[in-house]
């Protein structure tokens, strides 16, 4: 893939007011995923896959459940998540921008 510049990326909705782009190598993902519809009043539903995950909060603000365990972060802020383990988020400002990072690739993504 080499580049990809944000305004050339496709855009794919994954929700009301939230977009998805990505690159990846053979082994490694990177999805941008851009939250417009906060603040929440409850966390996303919990969620777990197979894969290793670390994502780096770039705007705004959420708190991240980890095995239902809430930590508050963020811009800078990341957080690790081990296969297998149900986690989630809960929007506290408007807008929010995760980066988040996947091994092995997520097919669901492609």
């Amino acid at each position: 893939m080499g580049t990809l510049k944000e305004n050339d990326a496709v855009q794919v909705s994954i929700g009301n007011q939230r977009v998805r782009y990505l690159a990846h190598t053979e082994n490694l993902m990177m999805a941008v995923i851009d939250f417009n519809d906060g603040p929440t009043s409850e966390p996303d539903p919990p969620h777990d896959h197979p894969h290793e995950q670390i994502s780096y909060v770039a705007v705004g603000e959420i708190i991240f459940f980890l095995d239902g365990k809430p930590t508050r972060l963020g811009p800078g802020d990341m957080y690790t998540v081990p296969p297998n383990i149900p986690h989630s988020i809960q929007l506290l400002t408007r807008h929010v921008r995760l980066v988040d990072t996947f091994t092995p690739l997520r097919d669901d993504f492609l």
